[in-house]
């Protein structure tokens, strides 16, 4: 039986669709905006790259979100927006599972919540601020709106979360549990991680971000999310490409790249951390990097994803933004170039070792 993607759901600081994220890969990134942050007596701004959801008024009343936070609406224009490419009458919302991945969850929310908290105590905190607090408002929110009464999961791995979802997604449909999983990722760029992200990594630098120049901090903080609609495969109906294989692990010194690789989609994003596994693990590879695009988020994963199922139904490969700094030895894809192999690995690594592997393939 065979696992294939029927339908894809972007939003980040590209635009909003698969049509806008397929321009951008063409086209290159966007540009950043600020966001301000008090730090001590200064008020400072970092440059990061934002989504708008404005778009999700086309799908669901302004008076059904008039309680959703940032966090949810991401996830829930995503969603939206992967079923609609799907097509319509395409999911029974009663065998439709919902698997959301996200690395840091609500901390919009959470960070509210607690200052509230903090500053009037529990009998004045909002218990709106702390629903929409959990990890899982978003994947309830979907639930709730699209009315799907199948399985709900939300997973929290860090970088590996992406790949632990697809993998349980896959999973539950090889086990027959539902007909269709919507599976997808997401995070925010909320003050409480701009403010994490300038104490821990300081204000970047860099004029754009250089993701396979592994020995140098390029990163841009950013925010997103990213869905696809996964179904058995069916005859005659429409699909982008297949989920081949899921692998997921962290013991030092596996290979998660085993066999030969038609392309290898890194999801390097310009973090000195973890820059130099991808430079050990895709020496000699033939590589292509997208993280430009959507910027550092535990979400970029899923957008890679959708990168790949993209080069496999109009067979040519994306070029790599910033792929001319690249500082190990590997054949970066030049933009426009075919695509003639079977398969395209998506590779995500940890600074402690870990790997998250997808395998996407030719329906």
């Amino acid at each position: 039986m065979r696992i294939v993607v029927r339908g894809i759901g972007v939003v980040g600081a590209f635009g909003c669709g698969i049509a806008r994220l397929s321009e951008a890969l063409q086209q290159g990134p966007a540009g950043r905006v600020g966001l301000a942050l008090t730090v001590g007596r200064e008020l400072r701004e970092i440059p990061v790259l934002r989504a708008d959801t404005t778009p999700l008024e086309a799908f669901v009343p302004a008076r059904s979100l008039r309680r959703l936070d940032h966090y949810s609406r991401l996830a829930l224009l995503a969603s939206h927006l992967a079923l609609a490419d799907a097509g319509p009458d395409t999911v029974n919302p009663d065998r439709l599972g919902v698997v959301v991945a996200t690395g840091h969850g609500a901390t919009g929310n959470a960070f509210t919540h607690l200052r509230m908290f903090l500053r009037d105590g529990d009998a004045c905190a909002s218990p709106t601020h702390f629903a929409n607090s959990l990890h899982s408002s978003a994947a309830s929110s979907i639930s709730m709106m699209l009315r799907a009464t199948g399985p709900n999961l939300t997973v929290s791995q860090l970088d590996l979360s992406v790949s632990c979802a697809v993998l349980t997604a896959r999973q539950w449909l090889l086990e027959g549990r539902v007909e269709h999983v919507l599976c997808g990722a997401l995070d925010e760029m909320s003050e409480l991680m701009g403010y994490l992200w300038y104490r821990q990594r300081g204000m970047p630098t860099s004029p754009a971000m250089t993701p396979l120049r592994t020995n140098a901090e390029t990163a841009v903080p950013a925010e997103g999310a990213a869905f696809v609609l996964l179904s058995r495969d069916e005859r005659g109906a429409e699909a982008y490409c297949t989920i081949e294989n899921v692998d997921t692990g962290g013991a030092a010194g596996s290979r998660p790249c085993s066999h030969p690789s038609d392309l290898l989609v890194l999801a390097a994003d310009g973090r000195l951390d973890s820059g130099p596994q991808y430079a050990a693990r895709a020496a000699h590879a033939r590589v292509a990097c997208y993280s430009p695009l959507y910027g550092s988020t535990p979400a970029g994963p899923a957008f890679d994803v959708a990168a790949a199922a993209l080069i496999l139904r109009h067979g040519r490969v994306f070029g790599s933004p910033g792929g001319e700094a690249c500082d190990f030895p590997a054949t970066v894809a030049r933009a426009g170039e075919p695509f003639g192999g079977s398969a395209i690995d998506c590779l995500t690594l940890t600074p402690d070792g870990g790997y998250g592997l997808i395998t996407a393939g030719r329906r």
